[in-house]
């Protein structure tokens, strides 16, 4: 994964620590109290999806018009299958009902810095009577490596807006940075949560404590992650998914001249020696990146352009995936993600607007579990 467009110095520093909607405070560094709260698997049963058309010139320039209208397009195609939530400021709220249409989809006006909601929203949880939970970790721009004033606002929205309890975590993370089975395991990366631009002074072991509290872990598999050649620090919804329990989908890119060459490679040997939560040796398939791309001014001369397939987003009875002018790369993943998926449509857009900032679908989109 590659640079999100726009590094826009500024930060907004939450050093605050509570759990507003259940009361109380946590001790430094210790597992938060919580009992019963646990994140689910993308694959259960969404009650809708929530979209940030928050794309604004300060940050893509002349590039805003048509991630703008990705978006829309984007938020089409949730709504056919689920219903769908678009934030958005409130002077722009005309022009993001004529991108994303109305079908099917509602519209939450608050101040926004960019569409990273994935990122930025937090990450729902439910507990054993189904209540539901809104986990805010602290959205820092990525270490402070981009303007964030808003976008650190944005949980504190989603989790209203849902009527969820919020819920405050001691961590600094994104969502794009966690990927669980929705059975007790989780796929993180140490160059994302064990850095001193997030977490300094946290061991691994107290990382492990907090996460497994707040999201109802019993695991964690540790990728190392790869730092400062992508302003995420190395998320992992660019190089591991579970396609289900017990069954991974890996990111493996086969150019020898790319920094994700080697890392992904390191990361394929430990998912394959790894177990779950339920001592379950992982089943794991390789989805590569494309070889070829469109050529268009997103593309062309654009290191920040990440071609990444594994950026998926399932939905209600489909699979929201991207393609990028690579019949071959394409083809690849649509017969993988049939093969994984089967009971759901595979739905592949360009979205080489938004990928030019250096993220894909599952970035931009946030499900809120039904």
């Amino acid at each position: 994964m590659t640079n999100r467009r726009g590094f826009l110095q500024g930060s907004l520093g939450l050093g605050l620590v509570s759990l507003m909607g259940l009361g109380g405070s946590v001790p430094s560094r210790a597992a938060t109290p919580l009992v019963g709260w646990r994140m689910p698997d993308e694959l259960a049963p969404h009650s809708g999806s929530y979209l940030a058309f928050g794309a604004q010139r300060s940050v893509w320039a002349d590039w805003t018009p048509a991630v703008q209208a990705c978006l829309g397009r984007l938020a089409k195609a949730i709504a056919k299958y689920e219903p769908v939530t678009v934030l958005c400021r409130a002077h722009e709220l005309a022009l993001a009902k004529r991108h994303c249409g109305t079908r099917n989809t509602r519209f939450v006006t608050c101040a926004l810095d960019d569409i990273w909601l994935r990122d930025t929203g937090g990450c729902f949880v439910r507990d054993g009577r189904g209540q539901l939970g809104s986990v805010d970790f602290n959205f820092n721009g990525w270490g402070n490596k981009q303007a964030h004033y808003n976008d650190a606002y944005v949980t504190s929205h989603v989790s209203y807006d849902a009527r969820a309890s919020y819920l405050r975590s001691e961590l600094t993370g994104e969502g794009g940075g966690i990927e669980v089975d929705g059975e007790g395991t989780a796929i993180l990366t140490e160059s994302c949560w064990l850095n001193a631009n997030r977490n300094p002074g946290w061991s691994r072991a107290e990382i492990e404590a907090e996460l497994k509290a707040l999201l109802g872990l019993e695991k964690i598999i540790w990728l190392p992650g790869i730092r400062g050649k992508d302003i995420t620090d190395g998320h992992v919804d660019f190089y591991a998914r579970f396609a289900r329990p017990g069954v991974v989908v890996a990111n493996l890119d086969n150019d020898p001249a790319s920094y994700d060459y080697a890392v992904t490679r390191e990361h394929l040997k430990i998912l394959q020696r790894a177990t779950d939560a339920q001592g379950r040796a992982l089943q794991v398939h390789t989805l590569p990146p494309p070889t070829r791309l469109r050529r268009n001014q997103f593309t062309q001369k654009n290191p920040d352009f990440a071609p990444g397939y594994i950026n998926y987003y399932p939905v209600n009875g489909a699979v929201i995936a991207p393609q990028f002018g690579d019949s071959q790369a394409d083809g690849y993943c649509r017969d993988l993600l049939k093969q994984l998926y089967p009971e759901r449509q595979i739905v592949q857009l360009d979205i080489d607007a938004i990928a030019a900032g250096g993220g894909g679908i599952h970035c931009v989109t946030l499900h809120c579990p039904a």
